[in-house]
Formats: structure tokens, C-alpha cells, sequence
């Protein structure tokens, strides 16, 4: 798997930018707020539809603008996304639109054409923050690979937010408890595929041979089922939103003892590195590809030992770094492009 071209318009800080990769590893040099980020978050946003690091659809699209695209040539396949503020000439239109060679696709079809691994100094928070956090890491893996857990995921969440609504009013005492029942059972049903394929993941990633022997994840999962909400039902009612469930899963990143807790912040940075590594492995094996490597900025962040581990990743797929100073770590070959960026 490979992106060939890039066409950004009125992205981030962007106007317009055009750009080949036609080596397999392309190193991106220039200041800070250059926009090299905003290259590999066009790529990654044209693999999963979602940015890595927007909270909003709308930061994207640059400021003199109320559109942005991105085009990209990967294999015989032109993926588009544009972008709004959800107005564009006073008419309320999608945030997000896709396609494929020219034709509209759904986010959940439009995924899948390009695969894409993001790398960051900010992925720490896999391991050190909340449980979110790392429910999203898994999420991120399973939907580039996984249709049936990309239509789960999505079915899962209408229907939570439906059951919290209903339990809110039902607490309200404006509906009967029995409005639940039909998204009782549907949480049940799309929870338990969740549930099996994130299992299978973690079950993966602790099968891999290891970059340090003594690490691996252990998996709090909260199950959903008819006795398990029966069980919570006046917790939930009290508490106006669902307490069991996949929402509320969990995994521990161990190397002896918790690394959230008891790691160091190379320990935990060497945990999430071990993350991406297997992130990558589990994409590959379950489509027979390589995801795309993105490398956001990581050699200042990483010491001498995680550089050899980084380093050595390169060459087995096709692989886009940015960095501030190239500082005798690469050099252009045929296989290697370095690119350098300004203002």
C-alpha cells in the first residue's frame, strides 16, 4: 500500500500544495509550524476520515476559505475528502464528504483504500491518560480493518446514545422502563463484536515476539448482557446513561508493573512504541499489506536505543518523517527522499 500523490487545498495553513512520493521513505525537514504535521494529517484523514489531532472538523479548513480538499493517488484509486464548516455560500452542507474516483462513497466504504499508522510524541497519552484514550487506539486499528466492527462501532454508538436519552427521561419518570428493551438488545448484540474483536487484537499483540520480554496488556473489558444490565438497573436509572459495556472498556500497558502508574517516561514511551510496532504487524496481517508509517516529529523525543528500533521499521513499508534537523540520521538514496519545507 502506497500513496503516490498528495493535492491539498485551503487545508490548515496551506493555499494549495502538491506533492509526489515516488521513494520508499520521505523525510520532511523544516521549522516548527511549517505544516509538515499537516501533511501526514491530510494522509492519515484520507486512511480513517478523522484528523489525530483536531477536536473540531472545522480547525482544518483554512481560515479564508469555507472549503478544503484533499486528494490522493493511492495505487489506481483517487481517495478524495472535503471538508467544511458544515455553511459553505449560506447552505448547510455534511462537515465530512468522500470519494472514490469521483464517486460518493460513505465514511464506512470510503475506509480501507489506504491504511495508515500515525507515530507522535503526543501518542504518550495511550498509555498515561484516560481509558479513552486507549478504547480510541483500538478503535483506530479495528475500523481500517474491520468492516464488521467499523458498522458495529458505529450501530453500538447510536444506540448508546439513544439508551442514555432514554434513561434519562426514564428517570424523569416521562417513559416506561420498557422503551429500553429494544436497545437493550441491540447494545448486546454489536457490544459482544466488540468485544471479540478487541479481545482478538489485544490477543494478538501479546502473541508478537516482544521488543522487551516482560510486556504485555491486560484487557478490562466491561461485558454487557442481559443479567449484567438487569444487575445495574437502578444504578443506571440514578445515573441517567449506561454503566456496562464496551464504552467503559479498559487495557493495562505492563512491563512488570503498570507503566501508567509505576513507569518511567522512557518506560512508557518504550510501551507505546511497542504499541505501534504491533499496530502495525496486526494491520499487515490481517489485510496482507503494510500500512503507510507516518513519523510525526519523534527523533527529539526518543533516545538512542528507541532510534534503533524506529530506524529499523524503515524499508518494510513506505514510510513519511517529519523532523526540524536531519542531523546525519538519513540520507538521500534511491529509496530515501529528504524534502525540505519553508514558510
Amino acid at each position: 500500500m502506497w500513496i503516490k500523490d498528495l493535492e491539498l487545498k485551503y487545508f490548515r495553513n496551506y493555499g494549495e500544495l502538491k506533492k509526489k512520493f515516488d521513494r520508499q521513505t520521505t523525510v520532511l525537514v523544516g521549522p516548527n509550524a511549517v505544516g509538515k504535521t499537516n501533511v501526514l494529517e491530510a494522509i492519515y484523514l484520507l486512511a480513517t476520515g478523522e484528523s489525530f489531532r483536531a477536536e473540531k472538523i472545522e480547525e482544518i479548513v483554512n481560515w479564508q476559505a469555507e472549503v478544503a480538499h484533499i486528494t490522493g493517488l493511492v495505487g489506481d484509486k483517487q481517495l478524495q475528502v472535503r471538508l467544511t464548516r458544515g455553511e459553505v455560500q449560506g447552505k448547510r452542507t455534511v462537515k465530512r464528504a468522500f470519494k472514490v474516483n469521483g464517486v460518493a462513497r460513505r465514511k464506512m466504504d470510503f475506509l480501507g483504500n489506504l491504511r495508515a499508522v500515525i507515530f507522535r510524541p503526543e501518542d504518550l497519552e495511550i498509555v498515561t491518560d484516560s481509558p479513552t484514550m486507549r478504547r480510541r487506539f483500538l478503535d483506530g486499528i479495528l475500523t481500517q480493518v474491520d468492516t464488521e466492527y467499523r458498522r458495529s462501532l458505529v450501530s453500538y454508538e447510536k444506540a448508546l446514545r439513544r439508551r442514555n436519552r432514554l434513561l434519562s427521561l426514564i428517570q424523569e419518570e416521562e417513559v416506561s422502563r420498557t422503551t429500553l428493551a429494544f436497545w437493550d438488545q441491540l447494545l448486546i448484540k454489536e457490544g459482544d463484536v466488540l468485544l471479540n474483536r478487541r479481545r482478538e487484537l489485544i490477543e494478538f499483540i501479546n502473541g508478537q515476539p516482544k521488543i522487551e520480554s516482560n510486556r504485555w496488556l491486560v484487557y478490562d473489558y466491561s461485558a454487557i448482557s442481559e443479567a449484567r444490565l438487569k444487575q445495574y438497573a437502578e444504578e443506571e436509572v440514578a445515573a441517567g446513561y449506561t454503566l456496562v459495556g464496551p464504552h467503559k472498556d479498559d487495557f493495562r500497558v505492563m512491563a512488570d508493573r503498570d507503566l501508567a502508574i509505576y513507569g518511567s517516561r522512557g518506560q512508557q514511551r518504550m510501551g507505546v512504541l511497542w504499541l505501534k510496532v504491533e499496530e502495525m504487524n496486526f494491520v499487515e496481517a490481517k489485510t496482507g499489506e503494510r500500512p503507510v508509517l507516518l513519523l510525526d516529529d519523534i527523533f527529539s523525543e526518543l533516545d538512542e536505543a528507541h532510534d534503533r528500533v524506529v530506524l529499523g521499521l524503515l524499508g518494510k513499508q513506505q514510510t513519511i518523517i517529519t523532523t526540524t534537523e536531519v542531523a546525519g540520521k538519513f540520507k538521500e538514496s534511491a529509496d530515501l527522499a529528504i524534502e525540505r519545507l519553508n514558510l
